[in-house]
């Protein structure tokens, strides 16, 4: 075994303090007989921006952020920069706040596929168990759970213009995205809480830090699973410069993300064992799945000048002031304020969705335009492509290869395209087209099929929602069982976004909240405590 400064005694080991692992320490930390150590390669959640719901943009590149960036896939030329919350919450603490569940089609399609117990219906008492909501109290929905979720306290009037020339075009209008049907247009709700973000750090870590049972180390990065044969039975991390090692008596729980969990399966041994082997790295289980079936949607971004002044224009020390005193005003909007779910074949599945508002929203906010904006982002809700998350090298601290695979299945750049015409012709549309004084992104007058096609493939970037990297299924194509469990291993699981099969529709976040609160249940049923010294896998 690698030398390391300390070994610590555990009944869980949970990696990564992010949507889903914040849940999954609280919730095993509640019985006060389990030992529980997270792990977060970040530091707290202390920045001052991760409150302010329009600074979310700021977060972007800073120390609370991996800043991933991916390999460009061929005929992709839109932006590589892939941000991902490193932090307490993790990308909950860095997000657009959008409180999406997905369709029913995405869960009961899991479960069709041999994903026993996560089915719809499954499913369901787990949003509803995590959500309180200040606003819907239907069978859809919870309100005494952690999760605060509320109406935006500040949404801009071309934001509430939009929703109406959707709704002149054809689209209906909902109160709900998340309720029988997730079809129409209308204003997201927010993960926050008067005005202010609410991440999973906020909602279920905070409130058990102080029990003995939990111990949080922020600034401890995993850099491999331990092992003893074939059962994990600890972790190897660095933290403060030292090298140190965690047992796990009942189970290791990587909740690492869709980047970082196939990383540590990988280094830890788990993988395709041929190539594995050219890395220097001893095989545990030969699993050629691990990294594979990168899923995520792309969004394409329609620009319009405008007279009105956006969110970004309407930040003075007045405005700052108000928000500081609890007043909400600009600072209090997500950027992405209204939109919603569109199925262009005229179904009950959106294969469309829209997500934008009164600001400046390209490259990731990154780029400024000349003038006062309105921004329409278009993502196709169930993207073909595949990408594949893969080792640069055995060492832990180097970013892995990335290759999204954006638009290697063309059909997805044939759905933009329809939403893109869709949001064009809304654009056109009373009451919003007199708010609008041209049309900035694309420029060119005639918007036809090759135009289209062009921008959707040289101004696209990632929605965020990547998944599928540590898939669940019955099949040797999936890392993990529908427990969760990593298949050819015993002790080890996944609980975060990678192992979703396909990414569903919409964004993702409480869907990997849903994950960690099913999986501590799954994992509530007793401890199978082992003994031994570890051992390290390489």
């Amino acid at each position: 075994m690698t030398s390391t400064s300390s070994i610590t005694s555990h009944d869980y080991v949970v990696v990564g303090a992010g949507s889903a692992g914040a849940v999954l320490a609280a919730r095993l930390s509640e019985d006060p007989s389990v030992r529980v150590l997270l792990l977060e390669a970040g530091p707290a959640d202390t920045s001052a921006a991760i409150r302010v719901p329009l600074m979310f943009g700021q977060l972007f590149g800073s120390d609370v952020d991996w800043a991933y960036e991916m390999n460009r896939p061929a005929g992709y030329k839109g932006s590589t920069f892939f941000p991902r919350g490193k932090t307490l919450g993790g990308s909950s603490s860095t997000n657009l706040m959008v409180y999406i569940r997905g369709d029913r089609s995405d869960f009961d399609g899991w479960a069709k596929d041999g994903c026993v117990g996560w089915d719809y219906d499954s499913v369901l008492p787990y949003f509803v168990k995590a959500e309180h909501n200040s606003r819907l109290s239907d069978t859809f929905h919870g309100t005494s759970g952690p999760m605060h979720v509320e109406d935006r306290v500040f949404t801009h009037e071309l934001s509430q213009t939009w929703i109406e020339a959707a709704a002149d075009w054809g689209m209906q209008r909902t109160e709900d995205f998340n309720g029988a049907s997730q079809l129409g247009t209308g204003s997201y709700q927010v993960t926050c809480h008067n005005g202010l973000r609410w991440s999973t750090a906020d909602a279920y870590l905070r409130p058990a830090m102080d029990r003995p049972n939990l111990k949080v180390l922020t600034g401890a990065q995993a850099t491999r699973v331990l092992f003893e044969g074939d059962r994990a039975v600890g972790v190897a991390y660095r933290h403060q410069g030292a090298e140190a090692a965690a047992r796990a008596d009942a189970e290791v729980l990587l909740c690492s993300g869709v980047i970082n969990s196939p990383q540590l399966l990988l280094l830890s041994g788990i993988g395709p064992a041929d190539q594995l082997r050219a890395f220097g790295i001893p095989v545990i289980a030969d699993s050629a799945a691990v990294g594979a079936n990168f899923n995520d949607h792309t969004m394409v971004p329609l620009v319009w000048s405008t007279d009105v002044p956006d969110v970004g224009q309407m930040v003075t020390p007045e405005t700052i002031a108000l928000f500081q005193s609890g007043g909400g005003g600009p600072l209090a909007s997500n950027g992405a304020e209204v939109g919603g779910f569109l199925a262009t074949d005229g179904g009950h599945v959106p294969d469309i969705q829209f997500l934008g508002g009164a600001s400046s929203y390209v490259d990731h906010g990154r780029k400024s335009m000349p003038s006062s904006s309105f921004t329409m982002n278009v993502a196709g809700t169930h993207p073909l492509s595949r990408g594949r998350v893969w080792l640069r090298s055995a060492d832990p601290f180097q970013h892995p290869y990335i290759n999204p695979g954006y638009f290697n299945d063309t059909t997805d750049l044939e759905v933009l395209k329809k939403g893109m015409r869709a949001a064009l012709e809304i654009a056109e549309r009373s009451p919003i087209a007199e708010s609008f004084t041209s049309r900035m992104l694309p420029t060119a007058a005639d918007l036809d099929d090759a135009v289209l096609t062009e921008h959707a493939r040289t101004y696209s970037t990632t929605e965020y929602h990547a998944v599928g990297t540590c898939a669940m299924g019955t099949g040797p194509e999936s890392v993990v069982d529908p427990e969760l469990r990593v298949r050819g291993v015993n002790g080890l699981r996944v609980v975060d976004a990678s192992v979703m099969p396909s990414v569903i529709s919409g964004n993702t976040n409480a869907a990997v909240i849903m994950i960690g609160e099913r999986a501590a249940d799954l994992l509530r049923g007793g401890l199978t405590p082992t003994s031994g010294s570890l051992h390290a896998s390489r």
